[in-house]
């Protein structure tokens, strides 16, 4: 575990740069982090955020791309569009939470 600084504020993170102690997020971090890999947040991407956060707390896991999807009503096509690539991976990442353990 590394510590670094994001948004001016010291983090924990793995090897990979997520987050290793959730509760250190906050909005302003989550900005910064979409940020580093190219997106810049618009309110359905802080729907989604918000989403998995409160999932993770209530559930104790990230959740998949498919329980986001069927959970927001968000078509998994239009989670690859605001999050290109890898989704779940970025998504998770920016919302400060572990990768999910499985990629759908």
């Amino acid at each position: 575990m590394t510590t670094t600084t994001i948004a001016g504020h010291p983090v924990e993170v793995n090897e990979e740069g997520f987050l290793t102690n959730p509760r250190q997020w906050s909005d302003e971090l989550g900005a910064e982090l979409a940020r580093l890999i190219g997106i810049e947040l618009g309110p359905e991407h802080w729907k989604l955020v918000h989403f998995l956060r409160d999932d993770f707390a209530a559930q104790g896991e990230t959740a998949t791309l498919r329980r986001v999807s069927t959970s927001t009503g968000v078509p998994v096509k239009q989670l690859f569009a605001l999050f290109p690539g890898k989704p779940a991976k970025k998504l998770a990442y920016v919302s400060g939470l572990p990768k999910p353990k499985g990629c759908v």
